[in-house]
């Protein structure tokens, strides 16, 4: 009698994930109008049959790389308030700056991300994980800046403010790494959080 080894049940998410992985990738080269079945196929070195095998369809794979590459930057962002230690202020300030550093501030990760962005209008599926992942990164922000001492009732307006500051460092930090530091960023989101947050340290 013999048994398969164990690494075999491993082996079909290895291969879905190895084509999120490659989906990700030309989408950050070629963009929407690269991602074809074909293209990530040859990219991720199996044959078109095979992405069908695990996906139904190009949308679908698109969907699943979305989603994906929201939990890497969910991760990274949880580890950064993990390192943090336990002062809310220092926690705060973690989850606001790491998108400053790798593996969010990334220029491949900007182009992937464009390339989604641009289908928010024309797919639901892609506007219901686009609100599902801003929505999770304002609730942490929200849940953060409470533990702070910011009374609930600015919570909701003040983590959409700083994450719009958030999105705007990132992109000028993306797009023109040579006017705009990872230092630099970091420090301009501090300043601002602390304007921001001023009435919590005066009450605190």
């Amino acid at each position: 009698m013999t048994t398969q080894p164990a690494f075999r049940r491993s082996e079909p998410d290895a291969r879905r994930l190895s084509l999120i992985e490659a989906c990700a990738r030309v989408l950050a080269r070629e963009g929407i109008a690269g991602a074809s079945v074909r293209t990530i196929a040859v990219e991720a070195g199996v044959s078109a049959g095979l992405v069908g095998h695990y996906f139904a369809g190009v949308d679908a794979l698109i969907a699943a790389t979305y989603a994906h590459t929201g939990a890497r930057v969910d991760t990274a962002l949880e580890a950064a308030v993990a390192t943090a230690g336990e002062d809310p202020r220092a926690r705060l300030e973690a989850f606001v700056t790491a998108s400053f550093a790798a593996p969010i501030a990334d220029p491949e990760l900007l182009a992937t991300w464009i390339a989604f962005w641009s289908l928010v209008r024309a797919r639901p599926e892609i506007a219901a994980l686009h609100d599902e992942q801003y929505g999770g990164f304002r609730g942490q922000l929200e849940r953060l800046l409470a533990d702070c001492g910011l009374p609930a009732a600015q919570l909701r307006t003040m983590a959409i403010a700083i994450t719009a500051l958030v999105d705007g460092l990132w992109l000028e930090l993306c797009l023109s790494p040579r006017e705009l530091t990872a230092t630099e960023a970091a420090a301009i989101a501090r300043d601002a959080l602390a304007r921001l947050t001023s009435p919590v340290k005066a009450t605190g």
